[in-house]
């Protein structure tokens, strides 16, 4: 100890014990048993991470896009006042925690009151194969069979002139909803967005970083990001020249309701 912590500590212990401030103690254990944010798993068991992490219990949380309800297959029953619905819901009621599955709602527009949910969750059809105008055109064969049955109720999407197509019209989905989910999530409240990028049109589309910047010029915060990678090898039915890597994982974007100044847009100028 030098001699300008011994004269300190000296003073300290001359004031009344009123007076003196306690030394501060460093917290917690070592340990390895963290939540990290990249998996080799299933989304549900990295959903149940992300709800440990983010949710606290009692929170009221509505899934827009339920689907066959894969992301709730780990969360325990009765930890949360859950909400779930989908456009086109293929299961009236949640098996594991018998709440009702309402159909044709609408993610861009959305039944609740304004500043209403503590959290949102929005995992919808994010390949532009599934948004196609042709039942002959849809996306989702091969090793990507799974991925429609759990997204695509197999109909064609009809668009007019002057909507956007293929991969601005998964962007748009995004876009839209993200207003929504703005509106009727609480300050301070988290929005869980599933999503994954693409090669459209043979062209590298960034799917994660569009939805980021468009969100933080809502008013989102990043607040977290998790990488989910499959377990299986992707397979391509035809193949003449490879171009792009591909696409073996996907994210969980963690968004939080709350005004910051820190942005994930850097803009550089000469």
């Amino acid at each position: 100890m030098n001699k300008l912590s011994v004269l300190k500590k000296s003073l300290m212990e001359q004031l009344p014990l009123s007076e003196q401030k306690p030394c501060r103690v460093q917290g917690g254990e070592a340990t390895t048993d963290v939540i990290v944010s990249s998996y080799i798993t299933g989304n549900a068991e990295v959903f149940a991470n992300i709800m440990k992490l983010h949710i606290p219990k009692n929170s009221i949380v509505a899934d827009v896009t339920y689907g066959k309800g894969v992301f709730w297959q780990h969360i325990p029953v009765n930890q949360y006042r859950i909400l779930f619905s989908d456009i086109d819901a293929k299961v009236q009621t949640d098996p594991i925690h018998e709440v009702e599955v309402k159909t044709q709602i609408d993610s861009r527009m959305l039944p609740f009151q304004d500043n209403s949910l503590d959290c949102m969750v929005f995992d919808p059809p994010y390949m532009e194969g599934l948004f196609r105008s042709s039942v002959g055109q849809l996306a989702g064969s091969g090793t990507h069979s799974a991925f429609r049955d759990h997204y695509s109720n197999g109909k064609a999407i009809e668009h007019a002139d002057d909507q956007p197509k293929w991969h601005d019209a998964v962007v748009d989905l995004y876009l839209k909803t993200g207003l929504e989910a703005y509106r009727v999530i609480k300050p301070k409240g988290i929005f869980i967005v599933k999503c994954q990028d693409e090669v459209s049109a043979n062209k590298q589309r960034l799917t994660h970083v569009e939805i980021i910047t468009a969100y933080e010029s809502l008013g989102f915060y990043t607040k977290d990001l998790f990488v989910v990678m499959r377990a299986n090898q992707p397979g391509v039915s035809r193949l003449k020249t490879q171009v792009h890597a591909r696409k073996n994982h996907s994210y969980f974007l963690i968004f939080q309701k709350m005004k910051t100044r820190i942005s994930n847009v850097v803009t550089l100028r000469q």
